[in-house]
């Protein structure tokens, strides 16, 4: 990026962050290590017309739409980097990357600087889940230290469409979660302008959690809402996805499974990514 295009991000930065965290749009320049990836949303394999047509009738996408992104909340923070390896030996799709304040929801994670070091050893996308206060104030550094995608709660923010416009603004993809008791419709005038929507088919906070049900309806009528908003953003689901929960949220209309537990508690992480695929392709089978 030309000088004078990292000086118009910072001051993007600047305006949205009164604490001054600077953040470049170019947010793998220089340094040596993988390619950049790109966000993980929008590559999509191509599939027979017929599977298309079919999956989307039951409001589902084909299995070569499906994505699979562990979660390092499950993995052991000691061996982070060999996690990431792993994920990416065994066929997943990107990285889910959880960022707790111990307020938002009750459990202290990962920051900016782990997720820098992350980035020098993945070749996929790290998708960042911003479950903290005001993540307006932080967006930019996260940004800067590699993220693909961020997602920001509509329960932690007060001037969402501003912020979404901003994540947008730092050239990476803008996601909206909402948690299990937050209404679909808090989505309407939001929807046009997201890149994708997390449901969160558990309370925030903890992994290993069982997943609540009634979030295949919830996963409906959001996928029913983003196509009366003429929006084919897709759905990211995380809590509770394993091989008995998934063929159902993903029959519901999900896209992306988040899973955690599910891999890294496995005793072989790498077969668990296989077999999560596997009983998704069972979902439009």
């Amino acid at each position: 990026m030309k000088p004078a295009g990292r000086a118009r991000a910072r001051q993007r930065v600047s305006h949205a962050n009164e604490a001054g965290r600077g953040a470049s749009a170019s947010k793998r320049g220089g340094g040596s290590g993988p390619p950049s990836p790109r966000s993980g949303f929008d590559e999509v394999s191509p599939e027979p017309a017929r599977l298309i047509v079919r999956a989307e009738a039951d409001g589902a996408n084909p299995p070569g739409r499906i994505k699979i992104a562990p979660s390092l909340l499950s993995a052991d923070f000691a061996r982070l980097g060999d996690a990431v390896r792993l994920a990416e030996r065994a066929g997943a799709d990107m990285i889910h990357f959880d960022v707790m304040d111990g307020h938002f929801v009750p459990n202290i994670t990962m920051g900016p600087p782990v997720l820098k070091s992350l980035t020098r050893v993945s070749r996929l996308p790290i998708d960042v889940h911003l479950m903290i206060e005001s993540p307006d104030r932080y967006v930019g550094a996260f940004v800067e230290a590699g993220a693909a995608s961020v997602t920001v709660h509509f329960e932690a923010v007060v001037h969402l469409h501003r912020v979404v416009q901003f994540v947008k603004s730092l050239g990476v993809k803008a996601g909206v979660a909402l948690n299990p008791a937050t209404p679909v419709a808090a989505l309407e005038q939001i929807a046009g302008d997201v890149d994708y929507v997390l449901v969160m088919t558990v309370n925030p906070g903890f992994g290993g959690q069982t997943f609540i049900p009634r979030s295949e309806s919830k996963v409906r009528a959001v996928r029913d809402l983003l196509r009366r908003e003429g929006s084919a953003a897709p759905i990211e689901v995380d809590g509770g996805i394993d091989v008995r929960t998934a063929p159902g949220i993903l029959a519901a209309g999900a896209d992306i499974l988040v899973a955690g537990h599910a891999v890294f508690g496995s005793a072989d992480p790498a077969r668990a990514i296989r077999d999560l695929r596997a009983a998704a392709g069972s979902a439009v089978a």
